[in-house]
């Protein structure tokens, strides 16, 4: 009992002082969740956990990792794999997980596009959601060049190049960034510190601004209903729960996202213990030689459709084209000119864009990982075009789209 009530008064002085209560009313008990949801509303919180598993992986390896150019390679294939208790373990997670973590991000992000989960005064949960896209990008290319492969010499060097900006001849940008005239120990070094440092407390940022977002307009639902939310949980704090349209987050919706992350942490180890080597490039097992370059060199799987984006074109039109293609999804909710916040699939037109998007990303992402020639130089050019001709059309089919 006096346990009990030393707990009590310990919650009670925390209270006072940090308003615990409040706050936990106002972000778990009394946070309102639509009841007509499916299981893609956890992907959030699956991507939150993975992301946790990537930052304790990650100290793990950084306490064996050498950001040297002459150590680096052997201290992530030799040291970490061979030496270390469990090491293996550990880049295993961290690199099916640094895949993982944009299979989800991608389901997230369609699934918006698909529920119109941006519309309606929810522009800034997807913009910060975009933001948030931009800067594990930034954190999972740093990453790609720490363990001084081939593929992260050659990468590293293929991407920097894209900042001399074609004909501006911005050379003296591209060695600013790189700390010298070609990928070295400053290249390393910096990547190193924005690895391990500086983008995993933007991200850490961005994910605390995107729930802040998700707060005050409320969780979209898979039919787009909008209902009063005072009413519905007014019938839900008096017993009417079948009544009402919503749950409250914890421990209700909360106990389904865990489900949900159950089910894909058997999915994730799974790949870490049998299949781990989808997540890692044979050429990388090769270390940097700046004098040796791969017959074909492309950037993780996540990056092939913005990178078969700028392959077609031009060197100049090519790096226009892949500036547009970065920044294009931040511009959805005002290219989306419909007032109907529903699914695509009653949305005529759109239910067709949203489709012919996904299957020509995925179709970008394909022809990303072949070479650059013959019937597959073509595809890519096509799909490239059609691509930025749905971004075109968006405003057009979305105007003309009758109200519901």
């Amino acid at each position: 009992m006096a346990r009990i009530e030393n707990a009590k008064s310990i919650g009670e002085w925390l209270d006072q002082r940090l308003a615990v209560e409040t706050l936990k009313r106002v972000l778990q008990t009394e946070y309102w969740i639509p009841k007509n949801i499916n299981f893609l509303w956890a992907m959030g919180m699956v991507l939150a956990a993975t992301f946790g598993i990537l930052l304790v992986s990650g100290i793990f390896l950084l306490m064996y990792y050498n950001p040297s150019t002459d150590l680096a390679f052997d201290s992530v294939n030799y040291t970490i794999m061979t030496e270390v208790g469990y090491g293996w373990l550990w880049r295993h997670v961290h690199g099916v997980g640094a895949s993982l973590v944009f299979l989800i991000i991608y389901i997230h992000m369609f699934t918006g596009i698909y529920y119109g989960s941006y519309k309606k005064g929810r522009e800034l949960i997807w913009i910060s959601g975009m933001l948030l896209f931009v800067v594990f990008s930034a954190e999972a290319f740093s990453g790609y060049m720490l363990p001084w492969g081939q593929m992260s010499y050659w990468a590293g060097m293929v991407i920097t190049n894209l900042f001399s900006g074609g004909s501006l001849h911005a050379d003296g940008l591209v060695e600013w960034i790189r700390g010298d005239y070609v990928p070295a120990q400053a290249f390393l070094s910096r990547f190193f510190m924005l690895h391990v440092l500086l983008l995993p407390l933007v991200i850490i940022g961005a994910i605390v601004f995107h729930f802040g977002t998700l707060r005050i307009p409320h969780v979209n639902n898979q039919d787009g209903e909008d209902f009063d939310y005072d009413e519905a949980a007014r019938l839900y704090k008096e017993g009417n729960v079948k009544e009402s349209k919503v749950i409250p987050f914890s421990p209700v919706f909360l106990s389904k996202d865990v489900f949900v992350m159950g089910v894909y942490f058997v999915l994730f180890f799974y790949l870490v213990f049998y299949h781990f080597e989808f997540a890692m490039d044979p050429v990388n097992f090769d270390p940097a030689d700046g004098l040796k370059t791969p017959t074909h060199i492309y950037p993780e799987w996540y990056f092939l459709w913005s990178y078969e984006v700028l392959r077609p074109f031009s060197t100049d039109l090519g790096l226009i084209a892949f500036a547009i293609a970065q920044v294009i999804f931040f511009t959805l909710p005002f290219l989306d000119r419909s007032p109907n916040v529903a699914p695509a699939n009653r949305r005529g037109l759109f239910h067709f864009w949203f489709w012919a998007m996904l299957i020509d990303m995925l179709v970008l992402t394909f022809m990303g990982k072949l070479p650059p020639e013959g019937i597959w130089s073509t595809i890519g050019l096509v799909s490239a075009i059609v691509f930025f001709g749905l971004w075109i059309s968006l405003p057009i089919i979305t105007k003309l789209e009758k109200k519901l």
